[in-house]
C-alpha cells in the first residue's frame, strides 16, 4: 500500500465506524451502578470492566439455591458461547477469523456480503510499508518474538501519518491496519529468527488477496 494510502480513512471506514459505536456504547448508568471509575482505579482497584462493554464475558460459577457453584469455564464473545462460534465454523468447512474480528468489533455477526468486504479491506491492508522486512525484520533480527513484534509497531508509527490521532474512525483504521498486519509480522520475524538463529532456509511469501488470514499464514 501507498504511503498516502496508509493514514486514509475511507467512506468504509467511515460507515464501520458508525456500526462500531452503535453497539460498542456502554450505558452510563451502569458506572454509578457498578461503581466503576471512568478510566481511574478506586482504592479498592476497581476500574473499567469488560463486562461493561459486553464484548467478552468469562462465566466460571453458577449461583444455586443462593450458593456460588464453581463450573466449566465459558467465553462469551458479544453475548455468543465461543463454542457455538467454534462448532459454526467446523460444520460449515470454513475460516472463522474474520467473522470473529468483525463480531468483536462491531457487535454482530456479517452477512455474507458484509464478510466479503471486510475480508477485502484486511486484504488491502495486508501490505508492508517498501523495503520493511529488509529493513526493519530482517537486520538484527531478535530470537524473541513479542520484541519483534512490539519493534515493527513501533516502526510503523513513522509511516502512519495521523498516528496521534485519537479520532474513533482513525483509530478504527489503525486497528484493522494492525490486524491485518501482525500475521505477516509473525511469520516475517519467525523466518527471519530460523534463519538467522538456526541456520534455516529463508522463504518470504508475499500475501495472497484471495486466500484468508489462517490461508496467509500457512
Amino acid at each position: 500500500m501507498a504511503r498516502k494510502r496508509i493514514s486514509d480513512i475511507t467512506p468504509k471506514i467511515r460507515s464501520l465506524t458508525e456500526l462500531c459505536l452503535k453497539n460498542s456504547a456502554i450505558d452510563p448508568s451502569l458506572y454509578k451502578e457498578y461503581d466503576v471509575k471512568r478510566g481511574l482505579r478506586d482504592i479498592s482497584g476497581r476500574g473499567v470492566l469488560t463486562g461493561l462493554t459486553e464484548i467478552g464475558e468469562v462465566r466460571s460459577y453458577t449461583i444455586k439455591d443462593g450458593k456460588t457453584v464453581p463450573c466449566e469455564g465459558k467465553l462469551f464473545y458479544r453475548g455468543i458461547d465461543i463454542e457455538d462460534i467454534v462448532q459454526g465454523f467446523i460444520e460449515e468447512k470454513r475460516f472463522g477469523f474474520e467473522e470473529v474480528t468483525y463480531l468483536l468489533l462491531f457487535g454482530e455477526l456479517p452477512t455474507e456480503q458484509e464478510l466479503k468486504e471486510f475480508e477485502t479491506i484486511l486484504s488491502d491492508y495486508r501490505t508492508l510499508p517498501t523495503s520493511f522486512v529488509r529493513d526493519i525484520i530482517m537486520k538484527a533480527p531478535s530470537q524473541d518474538m513479542m520484541n519483534t513484534l512490539a519493534r515493527s509497531v513501533l516502526t510503523l508509527y513513522s509511516y502512519d501519518e495521523r498516528a496521534n490521532d485519537v479520532s474513533v474512525p482513525n483509530v478504527l483504521r489503525q486497528s484493522l491496519q494492525l490486524i491485518a498486519l501482525f500475521p505477516l509480522l509473525s511469520v516475517y520475524g519467525y523466518q527471519a529468527y530460523r534463519h538467522y538463529h538456526d541456520k534455516q532456509s529463508l522463504f518470504i511469501h508475499a500475501p495472497r488477496p484471495e486466500l484468508s488470514t489462517a490461508e496467509n499464514i500457512l
